[in-house]
């Protein structure tokens, strides 16, 4: 056995050599393209552009894409207490309250994005991005 992990750690090893070898960057500079290194702007960038419509937006999408990760952690650590339970009532029990209150989570996340989605699609009305559309007279 001793031989046979060897050999697949000689493997493992000339795998890696041959991948770095490949896309070494002598590989990259035989290009002979040029490379601009300059810095692009050196400024602070002017938060005169910010207004409460782009501050909700970062909120809300935030909001949501927080959510969601937390519920699939949640649902994440719920599965690995199911499985240290190891046939313990009380922590089988614990641990699939969690799933089933991490599923709800993503269920809301996932229903409030679907809603926010079709309410655009059917009325026009970009509930993420606070877009209402405005009816010209006249046109």
């Amino acid at each position: 056995m001793s031989i046979l992990n060897k050999l697949i750690t000689a493997i493992k090893f000339g795998s890696t050599l041959a991948t770095v070898l490949a896309i070494s960057p002598a590989a990259a500079l035989a290009d002979e393209r040029d490379i601009n290194l300059k810095l692009i702007d050196t400024k602070w960038q002017d938060l005169s552009n910010i207004t409460v419509n782009k501050v909700l937006v970062f909120a809300i999408n935030g909001i949501l894409i927080i959510s969601g990760i937390a519920s699939f952690f949640f649902l994440l650590i719920g599965g690995v207490q199911w499985i240290l339970a190891g046939g313990d009532k009380e922590g089988t029990e614990k641990a699939r309250k969690r799933i089933t209150a991490a599923l709800i989570g993503l269920a809301i996340v996932f229903s409030a994005y679907a809603l926010a989605t079709l309410v655009n699609a059917v009325f026009g009305v970009d509930i993420l991005n606070f877009r209402i559309p405005s009816i010209l007279s006249g046109a």
